[in-house]
Formats: structure tokens, C-alpha cells, sequence
């Protein structure tokens, strides 16, 4: 199977890499010409044969519609884009119906694995018509983890349904973030406490909070023990605060999810031990960026 992909940022790249190491052949462009294959979306459309693939990997928002606005001018009946960002789901389905009049089938990808993907595989929920899954299955099995296909790919639903699920996925992250967070600054605020990394590295096995957010978190109390490095400013990238809206919206109570988010928020005043907990850990599985300390310039 032969695939274009748009978009080869920190996800972007290492999944043209994992898709080519599975014996899916990808041709790829991106703005940054050093990594890209093709020096134009024309050229990539014109290298992929018909009916062709198309996935996108670019940021959320108006970069995305931009893409997708222009791969319906250029595309053909029959072909298929793939959004694989954080799209909003109710960006779907205008998307969706966007391609439609020109036959342009459409795809909504929500992926999972961060920065470790490559090594890992790629957790993926995705929406859309059965038989244009069916017919990314190939891309699908190359980009997920190896074992068993129901622990890390579900069919979730119509278009929209993927990327719906991979916003509560996040807003769960955020929960689970901030638990391990305030459970660290508890830990470093008791004086009887003398090994905080130690006691976190007892948790990952036996215990019933044991996760990969737990492995990661004792990777980065291995690399800087007091996150001297880390300044508590924590962004927030649209996911938790739809989460919390879809909350509202259906009257589902979701006061851990909730208090996260809004926790991010307060980080922008303060330099609580806790949200430079949670910035050190988006640095470890996103490879989001962390910025220095208030008090280290």
C-alpha cells in the first residue's frame, strides 16, 4: 500500500517511519524541506496512485481546514483523506461533507503514543464508513502496537466518533496526570519522606496504580530529581476543555477531569511543585515543551 502524508512534525515523522519500517510505502511533505519527500502537495497527489490516500498530521484548527480545504480542490473521486490530528469532532463532519460532492471519502483518526510511537506503536480510535476502515486496515495494523488488534484500534463509530473518543481519552490523561502530580507534592512536602523517586519507583509493579504515566514520571525524576529544569506552566491543547464542554452538555458529572483542566489554568500564576509535575510529564510522553522556571532568569 502506497500513502501520502502531510504533515512531519514530532508525531508526523516518526509515523512515516514506523509505517515504512511495516511495508507501507509513504510519501510525505511538510513546510520544512529537510524532511520532506516532496516539494508540494501537487507533487505529493501527483506520486500516489489512485485511488489515492491522503493523511493528514497537522495541527488542530485552521491549519487542518486549510490542508483538507485544499486536498477537495485537488483530489479525485474515489480517494480518501485521513485526519489523524486533535480536530475537534464537530470539525468532522463539515469536512466530511465538504469532500462529499466530489466523492472524496473521509476518515477521522484519533491517535495516541506520543513521541514514542515509532518504538511503541500508535493507539488508534477511528470514525467513518465501514468500508473505507476496512480499506486502511493495512495502515492501520502497520501503525498500532503488534498483539492482539482490539487492545490498541477500535472502529468507534460514524465520522466524528474517533476523534470524540480521543478527546475523552485526553481529558482522562489530564485526571490522571494531575493525580500522580498532587500525590508527588504531597510526598515532597513530608519530611519523613527521604527517597521520593524511589517511592514512585516502587509503585510500577504490584501496585494498582502502576501505568506508563508512572513509568514516565520516574524517567523524569531520573533525568532532574527536583524538576529544577521545569517551570509549572502548563499549556493546554483544546482537548480537556472539550471534554469539559461535552460534559456539560450531556450532564455527565466529571469533577476530576474538570479540576485538572482548570488546574492547568492556575499554573499560569503560580509555581506549584504539583504542575511542574504535570509540565514534565507532557515534555515525557508529547514532547511538548517545557519552559525554564519564573525565578531562573
Amino acid at each position: 500500500m502506497h500513502i501520502g502524508l502531510i504533515g512531519l512534525g514530532k508525531m508526523g515523522y516518526n509515523m512515516r517511519e514506523r509505517l515504512r519500517s511495516r511495508g507501507v510505502e509513504v510519501t510525505g511533505y511538510d513546510r520544512n524541506p529537510d524532511v520532506s519527500d516532496v516539494a508540494t502537495v501537487d507533487d505529493l497527489i501527483a506520486a500516489l496512485p489512485t485511488p489515492r490516500v491522503v493523511w493528514v498530521m497537522v495541527p488542530a484548527g485552521s491549519i487542518t481546514d486549510q490542508v483538507i480545504s485544499e486536498l477537495g480542490e485537488k483530489l479525485a473521486e474515489g480517494d480518501l483523506v485521513i485526519d489523524g490530528g486533535n480536530t475537534k469532532f464537530s470539525s468532522d463532519q463539515e469536512h466530511s461533507e465538504a469532500l462529499a460532492p466530489k466523492g472524496i471519502h473521509f476518515v477521522d483518526c484519533g491517535v495516541s503514543g506520543g513521541v514514542w510511537g515509532l518504538e511503541n506503536g500508535y493507539g488508534l480510535m477511528v470514525g467513518g464508513a465501514e468500508a473505507d476502515v476496512e480499506r486502511l486496515m493495512p495502515v492501520f495494523d502497520a501503525l498500532r502496537p503488534d498483539g492482539a488488534r482490539e487492545e490498541s484500534f477500535v472502529h468507534v463509530g460514524e465520522t466524528g466518533a474517533g476523534h470524540y473518543a480521543k478527546m475523552v481519552h485526553n481529558g482522562i490523561e489530564y485526571g490522571l496526570m494531575q493525580a500522580y502530580a498532587e500525590g508527588y507534592e504531597l510526598l515532597e512536602a513530608k519530611d519523613i519522606i527521604k527517597d521520593v523517586p524511589g517511592t514512585f519507583r516502587a509503585w510500577q509493579k504490584g501496585t494498582v496504580v502502576r501505568s506508563w504515566l508512572l513509568d514516565l514520571l520516574v524517567k523524569a525524576l531520573e533525568e532532574d530529581p527536583k524538576l529544577s529544569n521545569v517551570g509549572a506552566y502548563i499549556e493546554d491543547s483544546g482537548e480537556g476543555r472539550w471534554t469539559v464542554e461535552q460534559a456539560i452538555a450531556n450532564e455527565v458529572a466529571a469533577p476530576a477531569i474538570t479540576a485538572a483542566l482548570f488546574a492547568r489554568f492556575s499554573s499560569r500564576q503560580e509555581d506549584a511543585p504539583s504542575l511542574k509535575m504535570v509540565a514534565a510529564l507532557r515534555n515525557q510522553f508529547g514532547g511538548h515543551a517545557v519552559r525554564p522556571p519564573r525565578n531562573s532568569a
